[in-house]
C-alpha cells in the first residue's frame, strides 16, 4: 500500500518551488500526493504557478494521509494564526505521522505548540518566533526531529522532499 502526503498551500502567494520540488521527489518515489488550500479554487504561486487544489483545508483528515506538508511563501501567513491549520498539524502529530513545514511555515507548527523542545529551522525571519515558542532553532537548511521536518526555504526544497520521503519509507 503506497504512502500518501498532502501539501497545504496558500490560496495566493505560496512559494512555487517549495511545493513543486518536494512534490516531484515524493511522486518519483511512488508516494501519492494531494494539494490542499483554503478552498478548491485555483491557487496562485508567488512565481506564477497555478494549481487547482485537490482538497479544501476543511476536507483533510489525518487518517487519510501519512504526512502533512505546509508550504511557505508570503501567502502562508494566512495560516499562522489559523486554528484549522493548527488542529490539522496537531492531529497528524498525535497520530504519529510526518509533519513538515518549509520557509515561514514552521511558524505555523511553532504557533500550534508542536516545536517545543524540537530542533527546527525556518526562514531567518521566523527565528525569533520559533525560539519564543520553545524550538531549538538552528538555521540549517533542513532539520529532522522525530517525525517533524523543517526547512529554511526554496534553496532547501529538494532536500526537504528527500527527508520527508525517507521518513515515509521507514
Amino acid at each position: 500500500m503506497s504512502k500518501k502526503a498532502v501539501f497545504i498551500i496558500a490560496q495566493n502567494g505560496f512559494r512555487d518551488e517549495e511545493l513543486l520540488e518536494p512534490k516531484a521527489v515524493l511522486d518519483d518515489r511512488g508516494i501519492q500526493t494531494k494539494v490542499a488550500s483554503r478552498t478548491r479554487k485555483k491557487a496562485l504561486g508567488k512565481l506564477g504557478t497555478e494549481i487547482e487544489p485537490d482538497l479544501a483545508l476543511a476536507e483533510i483528515r489525518p487518517q487519510d494521509f501519512d504526512a502533512v506538508i505546509f508550504v511557505g511563501g508570503p501567502g502562508a501567513v494566512e495560516y499562522l494564526a489559523d486554528p484549522l491549520a493548527w488542529n490539522l498539524a496537531k492531529g497528524f502529530k498525535q497520530a504519529g505521522k510526518v509533519v513538515a513545514a518549509i520557509c515561514l511555515a514552521p511558524s505555523i507548527l511553532a504557533n500550534a505548540g508542536l516545536l517545543i523542545s524540537k530542533t527546527a529551522t525556518a526562514f531567518p525571519s521566523e527565528e525569533n518566533n520559533l525560539k519564543a515558542k520553545g524550538a531549538d532553532y538552528t538555521g540549517m537548511p533542513v532539520e529532522v526531529d522525530q517525525n517533524i521536518v523543517t526547512a529554511i526555504g526554496p534553496e532547501a526544497a529538494k532536500e526537504f522532499g528527500e527527508q520527508i520521503a525517507y521518513l515515509l519509507a521507514a
